[in-house]
C-alpha cells in the first residue's frame, strides 16, 4: 500500500467521521467529539481541523481525477 493510498483512506475515514457526528448534532442535538474530547479543548479543535483538511484534500483529488479524464 502506498502512502497516497494511506492518505486517502485516513481522509476518507475523518470525512465519514465528521459527517456521522454532524448527522448526531442534527438529529439529537448531540456533539459526539466535544463529548468525547471536551467542549472546544485543543484536542477537539485538532479533529475539527483535521476533518476539514481531510475533506479540503478529498475535495481536490476528486477534481483533479476529473481533469485528467477530460
Amino acid at each position: 500500500m502506498n502512502i497516497m493510498t494511506i492518505l486517502q483512506t485516513v481522509a476518507w475515514i475523518l470525512v465519514i467521521v465528521g459527517g456521522v457526528n454532524w448527522g448526531l448534532v442534527g438529529a439529537l442535538n448531540l456533539d459526539l467529539v466535544a463529548t468525547l474530547f471536551g467542549d472546544m479543548t485543543p484536542l477537539t479543535r485538532i479533529v475539527y481541523g483535521l476533518v476539514g483538511l481531510a475533506s479540503v484534500y478529498l475535495l481536490i483529488t476528486a477534481m483533479m481525477k476529473k481533469c485528467k479524464k477530460a
